[in-house]
């Protein structure tokens, strides 16, 4: 998630897995990260946020941000001249990216940040679950997939290619979607961020 001309997230520190879940087909496990910031007031927290936050791209800051690392163990079966891809198992790892005070809060500025860090880890775990629907579509368009003439399995690795590519630009669009709608004036973003900020 990123703002066009607010400060922003991503962020770079302390690693803490929060979830895993193995499965029969592969394994999917979510992490935490946190950036420190600074201050005693919300104002001061959201300029840190700004100064602190990883960049993602020229010049622009996020002030959270979901990344996923998916990698395969493919099982193709060659047939006579025909090659299937039998099976597929995941290792998707997301890690969430968060901001964290580096000092201890004044009591009524503490229950503000504890509404504003929920609503971003929130928002996050969306992106989450899109990731996770991404590896789900791109098992249900692969596996049992077969080519014909491929008897050493090159050309199917090709033949995935597509739906790979098409399941990992859905994924994209919706988390975008996601974005604008949560990020809108009145969204749940800026409404996070002004309530912080404004003390709300």
């Amino acid at each position: 998630m990123k703002f066009d001309k607010w400060p922003g997230l991503l962020a770079l520190a302390v690693g803490v897995c929060i979830a895993a879940d193995a499965r029969a087909e592969g394994q999917v496990i979510e992490r935490s990260e946190t950036y420190a910031i600074t201050g005693t007031s919300g104002a001061e927290l959201y300029a840190s946020i700004g100064e602190n936050g990883p960049l993602v791209g020229e010049g622009v800051r996020t002030i959270a941000h979901t990344n996923f690392r998916l990698t395969w163990s493919r099982n193709y079966k060659p047939t006579g001249s025909v090659c299937t891809l039998v099976s597929a198992r995941p290792k998707l790892v997301i890690t969430y990216t968060l901001p964290r005070p580096a000092q201890k809060l004044p009591a009524a500025l503490q229950k503000r940040w504890d509404v504003f860090i929920d609503g971003l880890q929130r928002h996050e775990k969306v992106h989450g679950d899109h990731i996770k629907e991404m590896v789900r579509r791109i098992e249900q368009t692969t596996i049992g997939v077969s080519v014909e003439n491929d008897p050493n399995c090159r050309k199917i690795r090709e033949e995935i290619k597509k739906p790979l590519s098409e399941a990992s630009l859905a994924q994209r669009q919706k988390s975008r979607d996601f974005d604008r709608v949560e990020m809108r004036e009145g969204g749940n973003i800026r409404r996070l961020v002004l309530d912080l900020v404004n003390g709300r």
